[in-house]
């Protein structure tokens, strides 16, 4: 049998017997789109290590090896390991939220997880006043909060999609009301506060890097980290979904309970980055726009590493800048929401159409 390579992802085997030639196809359609791949890959690890190590030694004028040198060295690991799970949460969910319904345009955030995340620290604040903040302060807490958004989104999700009329579109209209709604709760309620109870709860209503606790990432690391590796092994399904629901039928997917499975895994994602940080709406997007501008590859398994590099990279890169040279590490997720924003604007205007 006589073999001819058209392409490195593509292998077309001509038979001497006269039966039908043999393709086989791969995650790149030709060598040049692998080699770009390699490349932005290795530029992505590239700027994140840069940035780790600029993160870990800027600024700290103690003698290099000394104790005072690892103790400030070791203080700021803490943040490095906030920043790589707010990159994975945000990266691995909505790359997943976008396969799962089909557009790239909108964000895990349409669900109402953010809204939720500020009703409920306003409503605590507005019950006990400034002390209140305690009371959603340590681990208890922290996993409530997360339970709380994975079992909304779940029921809203889960009880739309199984019903005859249920589809994608009515599960994200209906999630966009909810959001409104707990918004103008939340709004409500900020109205009726004191001066100073209002001062404590705008500091944790925008996502900060600082407004995580190190005992947070001893509970939501092994979760977020078993979530990712599970939408990476389920990264075939995703390439069939991706194909839409005609397709992935005829190859013999539930595509309803792979849409559940999906979205159940980037609500997990979604509650413990928002309840870790608080809200970022615009990352997630701007990093898996990221990831579809640089690699030609539309196989999961290598898309999601990607978005997640550069997640962490964009991350790493703006706490660096932002507070080790201009001292304004508050600023860090303000200046990644700015940036998300106008893509988002960018990417809609050139599209036409949400």
């Amino acid at each position: 049998m006589a073999e001819r390579t058209v392409s490195p992802a593509v292998v077309v085997r001509l038979p001497d017997d006269g039966a039908p030639a043999v393709r086989r196809t791969g995650a790149f359609r030709t060598a040049r789109d692998r080699r770009r791949y390699r490349l932005v890959v290795a530029a992505l690890a590239a700027v994140g290590l840069a940035s780790t190590a600029g993160i870990l030694l800027w600024g700290n004028e103690s003698e290099p090896g000394s104790r005072a040198f690892w103790l400030i060295a070791q203080m700021r690991v803490g943040s490095l390991a906030v920043i790589a799970l707010v990159a994975l949460c945000h990266a691995f969910a909505t790359v997943s939220f976008h396969t799962a319904t089909g557009n790239r345009i909108i964000t895990p955030s349409i669900m109402g997880f953010e809204a939720l995340y500020i009703a409920v620290q306003t409503t605590v604040v507005f019950l006990l006043g400034a002390a209140g903040v305690s009371a959603v302060t340590g681990v208890g807490p922290f996993l409530g909060q997360a339970l709380l958004m994975v079992v909304a989104a779940t029921a809203l999700y889960s009880w739309l999609l199984s019903r005859p009329y249920g589809n994608i579109h009515l599960m994200l209209l209906v999630g966009v009301v909810l959001g409104g709604g707990l918004g103008a709760l939340s709004s409500f309620l900020q109205r009726l506060l004191d001066p100073n109870a209002f001062d404590v709860l705008s500091a944790r209503l925008f996502g900060n890097i600082s407004n995580a606790r190190t005992e947070y990432l001893l509970v939501a690391g092994p979760i977020v980290l078993a979530v990712c590796l599970t939408l990476w092994l389920r990264g075939r399904r995703m390439d069939v979904i991706a194909l839409g629901r005609d397709v992935a039928v005829n190859a013999g997917l539930g595509h309803r309970r792979e849409l559940m499975v999906t979205l159940l895994l980037v609500s997990v994602l979604m509650s413990m980055t928002t309840a870790l940080v608080g809200p970022m709406t615009f990352l997630g997007f701007l990093v898996a726009t990221l990831a579809y501008s640089m690699v030609e590859t539309s196989d999961h398994r290598r898309l999601l590493p990607v978005a997640a590099l550069a997640g962490y990279a964009v991350l790493t890169l703006a706490y660096l800048v932002l507070r080790h040279v201009f001292y304004a590490g508050g600023a860090v997720t303000v200046v990644i929401e700015l940036v998300g924003g106008i893509v988002f604007l960018v990417v809609v205007m050139r599209k036409g159409r949400l």
